[in-house]
């Protein structure tokens, strides 16, 4: 599947607070997109646009792409709530 970890975090934000954060941010990317495959399938076709010119991608991966664009800065506005303004970031890695 895939794992998500809060990186750059201010030192002062403790290790369950980190956890909290990264466990919001699944569950809102899950309840947007529609579950973990939904994720994964979003998160590669967002992966695709980086590398291809988007007269190359089809209408259903373009729109793949731009729905997990919408749902990651949902899903950091929630996951980052409890933590305040921080240039923290999430990173997603797809398990092999």
């Amino acid at each position: 599947m895939y794992t998500i970890t809060l990186q750059d975090a201010p030192a002062e934000i403790p290790d369950h607070a980190k956890q909290e954060a990264e466990q919001r941010f699944r569950r809102t990317l899950e309840r947007v997109l529609g579950g973990p495959d939904a994720v994964l399938a979003a998160y590669r076709a967002w992966q695709t646009t980086e590398d291809t010119a988007e007269d190359e991608m089809s209408p259903e991966a373009m729109e793949l792409a731009k729905r997990w664009i919408n749902a990651a800065g949902r899903a950091r506005n929630d996951a980052f709530q409890s933590l305040g303004e921080t240039e923290a970031w999430f990173e997603v890695r797809v398990e092999r």
